[in-house]
């Protein structure tokens, strides 16, 4: 795992978090999508400016992308080794985004851009509620079709607290024989 992919079904699905920790486990940087997509204040980078960074990031000898932004998935998965997508129940999302808001209210995350406070809206939440299916059934055709693009590509699908803690203890340590 040298350059490696981080999405998920949607928010709340602990994508920084588990690129944080993947992170420290491989010694390779990460970069999250949001802190590239937003400009102070909520702005919307511009989206020829926001691919370019990703085609900036990419060329890196090694990497770790968190992120979903579907509209330019495709630049990261051509350059990576490694597709890991996280997809914890609905509930459990929504109350982990709701969790967030509550514990950063007023503060930007490290994951986000500067001046760019924790917030929450019902079209957010509408937002996560009504993408979830249909996200879902995107993700895992994007991780059978990245596994069988080549050699060497592989999709790990993690779906339950204890297996995405199951998987970051398996860091480091020597395959069985």
């Amino acid at each position: 795992m040298k350059k490696v992919v981080v999405a998920g079904v949607s928010a709340g699905t602990g994508k920084s978090t588990f690129a944080r920790q993947l992170s420290e486990k491989l010694l390779i940087p990460v970069h999250h999508l949001d802190a590239y997509y937003w400009k102070a204040g909520w702005v919307e980078r511009d989206p020829e400016e926001f691919k370019a960074v990703q085609q900036h990031l990419v060329t890196e000898e090694t990497w770790i992308i968190e992120g979903n932004y579907g509209s330019t998935m495709d630049i990261r998965l051509k350059e990576a080794d490694t597709f890991i997508y996280l997809e914890l129940p609905l509930r459990v999302c929504v109350y982990r985004a709701l969790k967030r808001w509550i514990t950063n209210y007023g503060k930007t995350r490290p994951d986000m851009a500067e001046g760019c406070p924790e917030k929450m809206d019902i079209e957010f939440l509408r937002f996560i509620v009504t993408t979830y299916a249909d996200r879902k059934v995107e993700m895992h055709k994007r991780a059978s079709d990245f596994s069988a693009s080549g050699s060497g590509r592989r999709s790990i699908i993690l779906q339950t607290r204890e297996e995405i803690e199951s998987f970051l203890e398996s860091i480091g340590r020597p395959a069985a024989h």
